[in-house]
């Protein structure tokens, strides 16, 4: 029986991804799936009370469990009064007119949704999975939904909690909550997020290295604030890929559930080894008992295995390689710390915009014929990776003789020009063509043409 009440829930939850409901919709279906559950156990510790009847008196263990995280989120709250709280504009009012409400994924605790707001723009709404596998887990093993529901709105409940106190380019902004704690056993909790896209490592992997750079650079710069942050040094105990997600073309962190303020206590050195499954690291243990350092070293090292070794070294300009080597090694080791860590990055970042990198090149474009007044019409040529267009070979240049420098080195490339658009750190894409095709007249443009070229000859003898 309780297979099948597991099944019916996993049906319904299949049934929300991708479904475009309203708010009412969409509670209705989480019901269903609680329902389904509950039925499986034969309603023993539903959870659904009768109007009038008493709360049901919760098993031993799951009242302690509410204890401690009613006590953590208490101690949290209580570490973040010192400063002011950002909690957003919205509110119950604005959840009950959204519309458009599309399931976009769920977790071991949580459920996210898409929601239109009534005034315009969207939302992420993040609430208790009641489907999801840790209260499935808990109802195993206590045999009462709706206290198990409350126990992973407590998670959520720290989640606002973090989200108000931490402020910062890498943290999903908080818009708003709704909160009903009206002396039902199940709080209902729903935050109102930032809204963005998942962070997919595969597409990233073909992206310029320049914007990996960047996602790399954004979320050291992430992790310096969470080391030195108003509440302390902060770890991400579940640091996955999947805790992130892009918004407007910049990496943010998402999920702040299993955050974490407190450092390991320790009597002696031997009490903190930070072990990963590959690597194991010996610290030290503090005057006051607490394993120095702990919770900085654990985000850096997660950061350099789920995100330096892919992101970092492909294809990067080879002047920098040694750089980023020396990165990779330091962090890999933990041999850096963040502070480190993030003036390393920063020095590739300025060795990068100066172009300091391509000091003691040859001259090349000398080679080069240049055609002031004139741009080519855009159109399909030949591809080159990494590439900011999928149409041809659009590459960032730290200038017309870097621009040489490229074309020389393919075959392909014939001709090439500079053009308006620029990346995030200033610099311009340069627009790599196979052949001299038809020019325009663009007074800001200047194209460049291989003087071996059949038609730079003829363009030379005209």
């Amino acid at each position: 029986m309780a297979a099948a009440a597991a099944a019916a829930a996993a049906a319904v939850v299949r049934a929300w991804r991708g479904a475009r409901l309203s708010v009412a919709a969409l509670l209705a279906l989480l019901a269903l799936a609680l329902l389904a559950l509950t039925a499986g156990r034969g309603g023993s510790g539903s959870g659904v009370r009768q109007p009038g009847s008493p709360p049901p008196l919760l098993p031993p263990g799951l009242r302690e469990e509410l204890r401690q995280r009613r006590h953590d989120l208490r101690r949290l709250e209580a570490a973040a009064g010192g400063g002011e709280a950002a909690t957003g504009g919205l509110g119950c009012g604005d959840l009950s007119l959204a519309t458009g409400i599309s399931v976009l994924g769920w977790g071991f605790t949580k459920v996210v949704a898409r929601a239109a707001l009534a005034g315009g723009g969207a939302v992420a709404l993040k609430s208790v999975h009641g489907a999801g596998r840790e209260v499935r887990q808990c109802v195993q093993r206590y045999g009462a939904p709706a206290g198990c529901r409350r126990l992973a709105a407590y998670k959520l409940l720290k989640e606002v909690t973090l989200l108000q106190r931490l402020r910062h380019p890498g943290i999903v902004q908080l818009h708003g909550q709704c909160y009903d704690n009206s002396g039902d056993p199940e709080i209902r909790v729903t935050a109102m997020l930032e809204l963005g896209s998942p962070l997919e490592m595969i597409q990233l992997l073909q992206t310029p290295w320049e914007e990996r750079f960047k996602i790399c650079l954004s979320l050291v710069k992430l992790l310096f604030y969470l080391a030195h942050s108003p509440l302390g040094s902060i770890v991400l105990l579940d640091f996955q890929p999947r805790q992130f997600v892009m918004v407007d073309g910049n990496l943010k962190v998402t999920d702040m559930d299993d955050a974490s303020t407190e450092e390991l206590s320790c009597k002696e050195d031997n009490d903190c080894t930070l072990d990963f499954p590959t690597k194991s690291f010996p610290l030290k243990c503090s005057a006051v008992g607490k394993c120095e350092g702990i919770n900085e070293k654990k985000n850096l090292f997660n950061a350099y295995r789920y995100f330096f070794t892919y992101l970092l070294p492909h294809s990067a300009p080879s002047a920098l390689q040694p750089f980023l080597s020396d990165i990779l090694n330091a962090t890999g080791d933990l041999r850096y710390g963040i502070n480190e860590t993030l003036n390393a990055f920063e020095k590739v970042l300025q060795l990068y915009k100066s172009g300091l990198y391509l000091q003691k090149r040859p001259l090349l474009l000398k080679d080069y014929i240049s055609l002031k007044g004139f741009r080519m019409v855009e159109g399909e040529d030949y591809k080159c990776w990494p590439s900011y267009s999928h149409l041809g070979c659009l590459l960032s240049v730290h200038s017309a003789e870097e621009a040489a420098a490229i074309c020389n080195s393919q075959s392909q490339c014939q001709s090439f020009i500079i053009t308006q658009q620029r990346t995030w750190t200033g610099r311009p894409l340069a627009s790599f063509q196979s052949s001299l095709t038809d020019l325009i007249p663009d007074a800001n443009a200047v194209v460049y043409v291989k003087r071996s070229a059949s038609s730079g000859e003829t363009l030379q003898r005209q």
